[in-house]
């Protein structure tokens, strides 16, 4: 766990992603945003102020990854768990997801960014529906980033969603059931074809992994902040701490050091 100290000068900045860049790097980096809420209401602000906030977390986000020459970055965005909210945080939830795709994705495009969706956006309003196939679309033939954003995804239900796909095309005899292995069964996953994180990191504080690539993180690296980092306050400073904490350790995956 670590904690991280907002105003940092640019030449600090400078030195420290210079740092990150002189070894090796994450080719995925996992991400769950949490704390949109608690940054508000320790504020005195409305819920969705948080979340606004958090945008600007997630645009740093992508911007250092992408100066980074990182891969893959995929974002927790709204859990199957998260429908449990009132209706009106959900309602801005949507709005701002329709916001932020309007304004950014064609700089996203601009900067041959890929945009993916892991998880069930048919239980969203039309309009958020039309705007992630739009982003989705435009982006597809894109070579940097890939940027995949995980909306109404939990990791139990992508995986019992995969047994079904499983289960079907053995009934209908497209595979044999000796066909499947872990391979197989990763590629029935919204992630196939996407190596599992390196690094997942969570802000906020807390320890768990709420349902996210519960399949996928079974040897990724975990790092998570100190309480007090929320994430509106995930910073360029902090993001590359997290990738700093990463590097810094052996990845053993059951064997021994050598």
């Amino acid at each position: 766990m670590f904690t991280s100290k907002r105003n940092t000068n640019e030449a600090d900045l400078s030195a420290l992603m210079e740092q990150v860049k002189s070894k090796p790097l994450p080719q995925h980096v996992a991400i769950i945003m949490d704390g949109n809420g608690r940054w508000a209401t320790k504020r005195g602000l409305p819920r969705v102020a948080g979340h606004r906030q958090g945008v600007e977390a997630l645009r740093e986000v992508i911007k250092t990854s992408d100066e980074l020459g990182i891969k893959y970055l995929t974002l927790y965005a709204f859990s199957t768990e998260n429908w449990k909210r009132p209706a009106s945080e959900i309602d801005a939830l949507m709005s701002l997801l329709v916001e932020y795709l309007r304004r950014e994705i064609r700089e996203l495009n601009s900067n041959n960014v890929k945009i993916s969706v892991l998880g069930q956006v048919e239980a969203f309003p039309t309009v958020a529906q039309r705007e992630i196939a739009k982003a989705v679309e435009l982006t597809k033939n894109n070579t940097g980033l890939n940027v995949n954003i995980a909306l109404n995804y939990g990791g139990r239900a992508e995986i019992v969603r995969a047994a079904k796909a499983i289960a079907r095309d053995v009934l209908d005899k497209k595979i044999s059931i000796d066909d499947i292995d872990e391979r197989l069964f990763s590629s029935y996953l919204y992630t196939a074809n996407i190596p599992d994180p390196d690094l997942l990191i969570r802000t906020s504080g807390e320890f768990r992994l709420s349902n996210f690539l519960l399949y996928q993180v079974a040897y990724t690296e975990l790092v998570f902040t100190a309480p007090d980092v929320l994430w509106p306050d995930f910073d360029k400073k902090a993001y590359l701490e997290a990738i700093m904490e990463y590097q810094g350790r052996q990845r053993r995956y059951g064997g021994l050091d050598v």
